[in-house]
């Protein structure tokens, strides 16, 4: 037995199982962690495009999805809606908005079809002058829909209030917004999805 192989058995018999191990153990770990950080990553980013939208359209909820038929065929079901709330510009007969009940869930993409604006009167011992206070009342209607929304406000409410709209319709991307339905109405949808996530970053680790 020559000197270099003598070398070669000395050194495989110092190798220190515990440290290995630790490296084997490492090694995952590190993919994990890389992996939870991309995701992250990301998570990050569309909240701050969400939050850029909110600031820039002056809406907190800048879009929403069409869940029925009723404005067709201006909007169909899924379409996703871009919604701005501009700062001292009213609403007008025409304009498309998202308005939210306090007894629906739900919010409610219709057209203005009539509208009147909200005054107060103030009294004194000779006039009662009429005040604009700046607020408005709205009458909605789907484009689809043969009667207006009176059946589906409150109780004995002929009209919403300029309080209660979201922000008005600005754009739309037809149909981006079928997999919120799809899921919504299909919850395993989800679990499906989540699945391929697991399995894609099973895959990206290999």
């Amino acid at each position: 037995m020559n000197a270099k192989q003598v070398t070669i058995q000395t050194a495989a018999f110092n190798v220190n199982p515990r440290r290995e191990l630790t490296v084997l153990l490492f090694i995952p770990f590190a993919q994990v962690a890389l992996q939870v950080l991309n995701i992250m990553t990301v998570l990050a980013s569309a909240l701050m495009i969400w939050k850029s939208l909110a600031l820039a359209l002056n809406n907190e909820s800048p879009i929403v999805v069409v869940l029925s038929g009723s404005m067709e065929p201006a909007f169909y079901r899924g379409d996703l809606l871009v919604l701005d709330m501009p700062r001292n510009q009213p609403i007008a007969v025409n304009d498309i908005v998202v308005f939210k009940l306090p007894k629906r869930e739900v919010p409610i993409v219709h057209r203005v079809i009539k509208l009147h604006d909200e005054v107060t009167c103030v009294f004194t011992l000779l006039l009662s002058p009429r005040i604009d206070t700046g607020k408005q009342f709205l009458l909605t209607k789907g484009d689809n829909n043969q009667a207006d929304d009176r059946g589906l406000y409150d109780y004995q409410q002929m009209w919403i209030h300029q309080d209660h709209v979201v922000g008005k319709v600005r754009g739309f991307v037809p149909y981006v917004g079928m997999v919120t339905i799809m899921m919504s109405e299909f919850p395993w949808l989800k679990y499906a999805l989540l699945a391929v996530l697991g399995l894609f970053a099973l895959i990206q680790r290999e």
